[in-house]
């Protein structure tokens, strides 16, 4: 009896914590491994910023974490370009896509539209596993002998299309094929669900425009991922074939030590093509979702409604369009059309105007607001200012005639780290501490993430901001070392002071894991809805049950931005400065959303 009881015991743990169907749990679960594929990733950049602050000096913490790759602390070159490649890999698409999307998607679309779960979550378990299973093949691919892949995350051909081009092209880069294979799948099984769950399973009253912008910023992002993810996946196909099985899509009048290689026809050109076709909205894939949160968090602690709730959706919408037809301008240099070079200049200029609507809403929220100061808070208004600083720079980089003189230098580093990846970390980071109570029914701790917020921003703003002006003096992105070239002799302090700001935010960053590892177990418990927000997720309880509502789903009668709104005697409507959506509209009370 007791062993039946006891086997019974072991298969709740086993489909409530690993197995879920569960979208509260999945989302904790992307979460976490997000995060550790992030801890990975920040140690791989720490480390090649040691090499390039310190060129050739030797380090204990290199010997140490790399062994074989470095001689007596000093990192071999192509293990360098292998670090580089699954640096961007593991950033780009395990944290901030799978991370930042799969964590907030699932935690909040169900919870703010008034759904018990998603539409199927069979299939929601499904993307959590192969997003899973593909991060593991892709940490597997570092210890492969030859080397993980080191033809950059872009992995152009030839070098990621011939085995004997680089050690880094061999099993490492077969690996890293599989690996985003699968990827692409969990995403893809993600965006469908959460399409289809906003789509259908809205509650009674929930119209479109009652919708919280998160979630339309979630929808969109699914929409753009359907949309892009399986062009990659046919690069990706064909990249194996060209591998593989001898034929060549991507390869033409090769030549290797001397010796012809049967290849003809195929064209470089068109993987780039195929991957930016991709690439692009990617960037917006892991920036919408970000500043969807930040929207949220922006009008909850200004207490205040959103400023131009329909024209942020409109430039949702806009933003996802344009980002489609925009792939060309990381192509400028390749010797394609210079007419198709003006054609991408003007969607890119474009993709500026839906942006800068994002930003003007922002700062109109938070004009004259009664903010609050919280680490939710100030991660989102950081958000504004690296989309601001990073933004402008891309004006530069949108121009074809301005772009030949910076393209493949750091100035290009710089812009798309403070544009996409501190924009979309600090929406996440924002996020987090929101949401964090609604997770896990406890509160993170305010003083440990002021901390974090303000080391962060300083010392990101202090690796990424003096990139540009590297940049603009010529120096090469991707270089193992410029000490070869007298021209950049006197950027060595430059880079030596990237480099201690690297290893100051790699710490800060330890903070934030010491505080939200410290709050599961032993944060002070959260009230039902500590931030007063009017969106449905706070009207959950705080111990989470499975359907997410006891009883019946609430109705929604009004849009989620109800702050301080005050009757003509200048007095709240309802006694307080926030309605829940779940009030019903008083006499001669209008709908904001409408």
């Amino acid at each position: 009896m007791s062993a039946t009881h006891h086997h019974h015991e072991e298969q709740d743990f086993l489909f409530k914590y690993i197995f879920s169907q569960d979208h509260k749990m999945i989302s904790k679960q992307f979460l976490i491994t997000g995060f550790l594929m992030g801890f990975i990733g920040m140690v791989m950049s720490t480390l090649f910023r040691l090499q390039l602050g310190f060129p050739g000096e030797s380090f204990w913490i290199i010997d140490f974490l790399l062994g074989s790759w470095a001689e007596n602390g000093v990192m071999a070159p192509d293990k360098y370009l292998a670090l580089v490649t699954m640096h961007g890999t593991i950033m780009v698409f395990f944290l901030l896509t799978a991370g930042l999307s799969g964590t907030f998607s699932n935690l909040l679309i169900p919870l703010q539209i008034g759904a018990r779960d998603m539409a199927s979550g069979f299939l929601n378990m499904l993307s959590y596993w192969f997003f899973f299973v593909s991060s593991v093949i892709m940490l597997i691919s570092l210890g492969v002998e030859g080397g993980a892949a080191s033809a950059g995350w872009t992995i152009y051909p030839p070098l990621s299309a011939l085995p004997q081009a680089i050690p880094g092209s061999g099993l490492g880069m077969t690996l890293w094929l599989i690996s985003m294979a699968i990827f692409i799948a969990s995403s893809l099984l993600g965006s469908l669900n959460y399409i289809v769950t906003i789509l259908n399973l809205r509650t009674k009253g929930m119209t479109m425009t009652r919708m919280p912008l998160t979630i339309w910023a979630f929808l969109v992002t699914a929409i753009l991922g359907v949309i892009s993810f399986p062009v990659l996946l046919s690069a990706a196909l064909l990249l194996i074939f060209d591998r593989s099985f001898g034929t060549s899509f991507y390869l033409s009048d090769i030549y290797i030590g001397g010796q012809v290689l049967e290849h003809s026809g195929g064209s470089p050109i068109l993987f780039e093509h195929l991957f930016w076709f991709l690439g692009h909205p990617e960037v917006y894939i892991v920036l919408l979702p970000a500043l969807g949160i930040t929207s949220e968090i922006v009008s909850t602690m200004s207490r205040k409604p959103i400023f131009g709730y329909r024209a942020m959706i409109t430039s949702i919408l806009a933003i996802a369009f344009l980002s489609v037809i925009v792939w060309g301008h990381h192509m400028f240099v390749t010797g394609m059309n210079p007419f198709l070079g003006a054609v991408f200049t003007f969607t890119t200029l474009l993709i500026a105007i839906p942006s800068a609507v994002k930003v003007f809403n922002y700062l109109t929220t938070l004009w004259k607001g009664n903010i609050i100061f919280s680490p939710a808070m100030l991660f989102s208004v950081g958000l504004v200012s690296t989309f601001i600083s990073g933004g402008v720079t891309g004006l530069i980089l949108g121009d074809s005639a301005l772009d030949i003189n910076v393209h493949d230098t750091y100035f290009v580093v710089g812009h798309f780290h403070i544009v996409m990846g501190l924009s979309a970390v600090f929406g996440m980071y924002a996020g987090v501490y929101h949401w964090f109570p609604k997770m896990f029914g406890k509160m993170m701790n305010n003083t440990i993430g002021y901390f974090h917020f303000w080391i962060t921003i300083v010392a990101t703003y202090g690796i990424f901001f003096p990139m540009h002006f590297l940049g603009l003096a010529g120096v090469p992105r991707r270089y193992y070392t410029n000490s070869e070239f007298p021209l950049f002799d006197n950027m060595i302090d430059i880079n030596e002071f990237i480099t201690w700001c690297a290893i100051i935010a790699a710490f800060g960053q330890l903070l934030f894991a010491f505080n939200f590892l410290y709050s599961i177990f032993r944060g002070p418990k959260s009230s039902q809805n500590p931030w007063r927000a009017n969106s449905l997720e706070w009207t959950t309880p705080v111990e989470h049950i499975h359907g997410n509502w006891p009883g019946e789903i609430p109705e929604v009668y009004r849009w989620p931005y109800d702050y301080s709104k005050v009757d003509e005697h200048d007095n709240y409507v309802h006694g307080e400065d926030f309605i829940p959506q779940v009030v019903p509209l008083g006499p001669n009370e209008k709908d904001g959303g409408h």
